[in-house]
């Protein structure tokens, strides 16, 4: 069975740190770009990071940049998701999902996993 589980999400200070992870089952990461994708309160689903299986590329969002990390384990078959100094504006359900190409649109990504939460507040 093809699955994606994310976790790791929790309540978080501003200022902190908190990792999530994507962890992949039935299927190898190697093959895919993995995208971690968010829906704060209220919002539409927006893309956050991807990382390219092909080269180890990282694309961000403008609103996270330098603040947080995509980088995947090979070994685990595990993607993460490192947020340094999250803002109360990260809180969102985070998703992870795959897709040929980071550049593809987000209904072109799959696997979606169930979601986990991240609460950013002090």
């Amino acid at each position: 069975q093809v699955q994606l589980v994310e976790s790791g999400g929790g309540l978080v200070q501003p200022g902190g740190s908190l990792r999530l992870s994507c962890a992949a089952s039935g299927f190898t990461l190697d093959y895919y770009d993995i995208g971690w994708f968010r829906q704060p309160p209220g919002k539409e689903r927006e893309g956050v990071s991807c990382f390219k299986s092909s080269d180890g590329s990282t694309y961000y969002v403008d609103s996270v940049k330098g603040r947080f990390t995509i980088s995947r384990d090979n070994a685990k078959n595990t993607v993460y998701l490192q947020m340094n100094r999250p803002k109360p504006e990260d809180t969102a359900v985070y998703y992870c999902a795959v897709a040929e190409s980071c550049q593809s649109s987000q209904d072109a990504f799959g696997s979606w996993g169930q979601g986990t939460q991240v609460i950013v507040s002090s």
